[in-house]
């Protein structure tokens, strides 16, 4: 087992609001963990989901430092950073936060900042995955904040133990996401997400309206040891990609259902790709 690879090229590119970024740029996040993102993939200059995007953007940026930046700001960033690859295919983070850094009582007055990291477009891995279950929930999991040692720590230790990755499983004994991924589950008729307190992502977000609009039966449900054993799939997504398949999680096997991620990849493709 090898986990989960990091994709980040030497073809990486970073700009800070709209311009290459510099050194006193960068300060403010290299040396502090006070800020939040969020991640995309975009195809011939498109992305899907840019609403949620930028909603995601926009109540973390509130949550965090009680204001955000306009929306029209955010894609004129994100449009600068894309015209450094005309082809348009590749992966894009973009990272919000302030030079006030973090360790302050209250937050400042300074201007908040979008750092936009580009890199080489990546699909995820194949899978099937194996992942771990351990004991563990994210500070504020409904926000994409950085600085979270404990997912590379449970990563790294999921792959010492044989697995491929890690899933989070609440004081409740439920289910809830994994390191860098949502999860999601067929019991033969119903997509099944789990009921308890995680970042809803933006892939997870995209297939749940397209699946209502095709009329699949959706349902959170709390999803505990004993109910994996009834279940007839399971998946991780992220923004990578809207399925791959999970055959394990702890010592407990998982049926393939190649139907059931076909159905996923089908609900995420019917997502219009949309202009930044």
């Amino acid at each position: 087992m090898t986990g989960i690879v990091n994709t980040l090229s030497s073809e990486a590119t970073a700009q800070c609001d709209g311009r290459t970024a510099s050194s006193v740029d960068l300060a403010p996040v290299a040396f502090a963990g006070y800020a939040h993102f969020t991640a995309l993939q975009v195809r011939e200059g498109k992305v899907r989901g840019l609403d949620l995007h930028l909603q995601r953007l926009r109540k973390a940026s509130l949550a965090m430092f009680g204001r955000s930046l306009a929306d029209e700001d955010v894609r004129k960033y994100l449009r600068s950073a894309l015209e450094l690859k005309p082809e348009g295919n590749l992966s894009l983070t973009a990272t919000i936060y302030s030079s006030a850094g973090e360790f302050t009582a209250a937050e400042s007055e300074a201007p908040l900042s979008m750092l936009v990291r580009t890199s080489s477009a990546f699909n995820g891995p194949q899978g099937p995955l194996r992942l771990d279950m351990v004991d563990h929930q994210r500070m504020l999991p409904e926000i994409k904040h950085v600085g979270e040692i404990a997912k590379t720590w449970f990563l790294r230790k999921a792959v010492e133990h044989g697995f491929d990755d890690a899933a989070f499983v609440d004081a409740e004994g439920r289910l809830s996401e994994a390191t860098i991924w949502n999860l999601a589950f067929w019991d033969g008729s119903s997509v099944l997400w789990p009921r308890a307190p995680m970042l809803r992502g933006t892939t997870m977000s995209i297939v749940m309206r397209q699946l209502e609009r095709m009329g699949i039966s959706q349902q959170h449900q709390d999803i505990t040891m004993d109910s994996l054993k009834a279940l007839h799939g399971a998946v991780v997504m992220n923004s990578w990609t809207p399925a791959v398949e999970v055959r394990s999680l702890g010592a407990i096997d998982i049926p393939s259902a190649p139907d059931f991620v076909a159905l996923l990849h089908r609900a995420f493709a019917a997502e219009p790709l949309m202009e930044i």
